[in-house]
């Protein structure tokens, strides 16, 4: 069984502990099987697109990687960080931003990298080209367990915004941007705050999260209200905002924060099961704390246990 590098930790920590009942389940397993495969075939005839097409395919279950194939000069850009194997006749060009405006000059260049700081991202994105003859793979996993989620945006109206670390892979000539949300409440109190992504084209993107993701059409009008951390992304004509929990008792004693989010129709929405700040939480929280007891109860005392040199 393959896995991406970010499952290769020290068997005595906390994260290892974490992930086995995941690693146990797949054991019994001599290859990777591909047990949820999606495929897009290329266009034949239409309009011209302004994006690179590519054809992919999703394999994995609880840890998923995509597929990427490369027809000659074909080209897909990816997060740094991202990339989990490529087979040979394809080259790797680092560049600022996300590749889509390489002929805008300098500034153009610079202004790309800059949105991408603004959403935490690094200043540079890593593309990958098919310079041999036939056709060519390259794969990307995900930093943390979860889903990839294809998106064709020549059919969600060429725009999608995202959560600030979603975005994976996409064909080149997607832009990655920020979307500015304007009111005040939602960037304080909406999880996500003041900036998100925004990816804009034609072309095929692939954003991943965490956990199962759920995709959910409303009809106009409809109201969705979720978790403020299990948004992953949505279609540009859904009305983003925030309503506080009724109640005193609920929101102080509840669990579920003060506010929730809320999702007015129409449009299409993907939630995620387990946010990465809720995963991370749980970690920490198991992690032994300085001057903390050395019992052996729970994955805290496990941990203090092959790690006391005495």
């Amino acid at each position: 069984m393959v896995y991406p590098k970010f499952f290769l930790f020290n068997s005595f920590s906390p994260y290892f502990l974490i992930f086995s009942f995941i690693i146990e389940r797949k054991k019994q397993n001599s290859e990777t099987i591909p047990l949820f495969i999606a495929y897009r075939r290329k266009r034949k005839g239409g309009r011209k697109m302004n994006n690179h097409e590519i054809d992919y395919k999703i394999y994995g279950d609880d840890m998923q990687f995509v597929e990427v194939e490369l027809d000659p000069r074909e080209t897909v850009i990816a997060e740094a960080g991202s990339l989990m194997m490529m087979e040979d006749g394809i080259e790797m060009e680092t560049v600022f931003g996300d590749g889509s405006n390489q002929g805008s000059g300098l500034m153009g260049k610079l202004l790309g990298a800059g949105k991408r700081v603004l959403t935490g991202e690094s200043l540079f994105m890593t593309t990958f080209t098919n310079e041999g003859q036939g056709k060519k793979h390259v794969s990307f996993a995900s930093p943390y367990p979860g889903k990839i989620v294809p998106m064709d945006l020549s059919m969600l109206n060429g725009k999608i915004i995202c959560q600030k670390d979603a975005f994976l892979a996409a064909a080149k000539g997607v832009s990655v941007g920020i979307e500015l949300q304007r009111k005040l409440g939602t960037g304080f109190f909406g999880g996500e705050g003041f900036i998100m992504q925004k990816l804009e084209g034609d072309g095929m993107a692939f954003v991943h999260a965490g956990g199962t993701i759920h995709q959910k059409t409303l009809a106009p009008g409809e109201v969705l209200r979720i978790d403020t951390g299990c948004l992953v992304a949505m279609t540009s004509d859904i009305d983003y905002n925030i309503e506080a929990v009724r109640g005193i008792k609920t929101a102080l004693f509840g669990g579920e924060g003060l506010f929730f989010a809320t999702l007015r129709g129409p449009g299409t929405v993907w939630v995620q099961s387990l946010p990465f700040s809720r995963l991370a939480s749980r970690v920490f929280a198991a992690m032994p704390q300085t001057g903390g007891s050395k019992g052996e109860s729970g994955i805290g005392g496990l941990f203090n246990m092959f790690s006391d040199n005495d």
